[in-house]
């Protein structure tokens, strides 16, 4: 017959026990609030004045940023530079329809039946002008010289010979025209006149029939048409340069400003 277990022995100071208990729980209470103490911040008061600003004796704090140069700033456009590609679009139709009209009347005086003094004049001043609004303006005058052949009524007698010496004179005159400015002016019209003048006084040597270059009315009517058409291209490119530097003048007190 088995034994009941034999009960265990009772704590004989059970006191003993509850105090320890309560100073296991008064040291965490004590080492928490220690811990409240060490991560309590002191916030400034609402009248205080808190300085942010960095300490002469502090130490620099973090990384510094790499010193970079500011970018250059661009100048806004002015209302010329603005405008620059309109009024150059104007410009190119107006000297299309420029062109174009010389050339127009040039047909008409061409194609129409006259004197032939009065056609080499007119032939000559429209072929220089008509060069002032394009090259090609002026190497398609120099064509519309022949076009009194292909009208109803013949050109005079004169105009064979008229069309192929004032023909390659002006020829050299708007080549030499195109060579350059303002400076070349002068001899493109020496060209010219010097062509004409050279066949007036040898011509007759090599042919005794020719005898229109030597004409008064042949030369005059050819050097003042040449000489009226080179003063409108001379004043015309002198007022072009001066607007060209106007426009940069102002262009540069735009930038400075």
């Amino acid at each position: 017959m088995t034994k009941p277990p034999a009960p265990e022995p009772s704590d004989p100071h059970p006191e003993a026990v509850q105090p320890a208990r309560g100073q296991a729980a008064s040291e965490v209470t004590s080492s928490a609030a220690a811990d409240v103490d060490r991560t309590v911040v002191a916030r400034p008061s609402g009248d205080a004045a808190v300085n942010l600003s960095k300490s002469p004796d502090g130490e620099e704090l973090g990384r510094p940023s790499p010193a970079r140069a500011a970018p250059p700033l661009t100048p806004m456009p002015s209302r010329a530079e603005q405008d620059r590609p309109h009024r150059a679009r104007f410009l190119t139709l107006l000297r299309l329809l420029g062109g174009w009209a010389v050339l127009g009347v040039l047909a008409y005086v061409m194609w129409t039946p006259g004197e032939w003094q009065n056609s080499l004049l007119l032939w000559v001043a429209l072929v220089i002008l008509a060069d002032e609004f394009g090259g090609w303006f002026g190497y398609l005058g120099l064509l519309l010289g022949g076009l009194g052949y292909f009208s109803p009524s013949l050109p005079p007698a004169q105009w064979l010979i008229i069309l192929p010496l004032v023909g390659g004179a002006l020829m050299a005159l708007l080549l030499v025209k195109h060579s350059g400015g303002v400076l070349v002016l002068p001899f493109a019209g020496l060209i010219f006149a010097g062509t004409l003048l050279a066949v007036a006084r040898f011509g007759s040597k090599f042919d005794p029939t020719l005898k229109l270059p030597s004409n008064d009315t042949f030369l005059r009517s050819a050097l003042i048409a040449m000489a009226a058409g080179l003063a409108f291209s001379l004043v015309r490119q002198l007022i072009g340069l001066w607007l060209k530097r106007r426009e940069r003048q102002n262009g540069r007190v735009g930038v400075a400003a």
